[in-house]
């Protein structure tokens, strides 16, 4: 695991280390640009952090926060969709439950991107076989393929 201020990066959660983080240290953990941070905070994702001499300031929620964040963006989720995982349920809805409703809708939605793609590669792999001497006769024959199949 990597350093981060002479600690690695499992041991983070102590809370010597991770009461007071600046905003660099805290996009240095998760990769971000501070600007990534800021902008969670702007649009609610992440709550205001506390300020110490008019810097901000995070502790161990904002990490724990992030973390959550980052795994849903690397399983796909949008910031809206994100929003929604931590503000779109009722209060005392347990995590399984939002992550197992988010999950399903993002799955379907996955699964019809693949079914659009893999007609996209059959549609490719067919234009690879073109043995047409002009652009207008591929035309042609496509306008024609389409009626046969309709």
């Amino acid at each position: 695991m990597s350093d981060f201020r002479g600690v690695r990066r499992g041991f983070l959660l102590d809370s010597r280390v991770a009461e007071d983080l600046a905003i660099s240290d805290v996009a240095r953990v998760f990769g971000l640009r501070t600007s990534a941070i800021r902008y969670y905070e702007q649009i609610g994702i992440l709550p205001p952090a506390m300020r110490k001499n008019g810097q901000r300031r995070y502790d161990n929620s904002a990490l724990f926060r992030l973390a959550v964040v980052q795994r849903a963006r690397e399983t796909g989720f949008t910031l809206e969709e994100i929003r929604e995982l931590f503000f779109g349920f009722p209060p005392g809805t347990r995590p399984p439950k939002r992550w197992q409703q988010l999950s399903q809708r993002k799955i379907a939605e996955l699964q019809a991107r693949m079914k659009r793609l893999k007609l996209m590669e059959t549609l490719l792999k067919r234009m690879e076989n073109c043995r047409c001497d002009a652009l207008d006769e591929c035309g042609e024959k496509l306008l024609r393929q389409d009626r046969e199949e309709s």
